[in-house]
């Protein structure tokens, strides 16, 4: 999965990243069905960003 993931951003190129993972993003909360689980897990993936 994540080699996957690791292919696709590099295929993408720079450029297209954030556009991609957006996407991606929405495609894979729409899979989980779960508002709640969704919620909790953009939370999650906020924290502890650093630059």
């Amino acid at each position: 999965m994540y080699e996957a993931l690791a292919e696709t951003l590099d295929a993408v190129g720079d450029e297209k990243q954030r556009m991609f993972l957006a996407k991606l993003a929405l495609l894979l909360a729409r899979d989980v069905g779960d508002v709640g689980l969704v919620r909790q897990r953009i939370e999650d993936a906020a924290k502890h960003l650093e630059a």
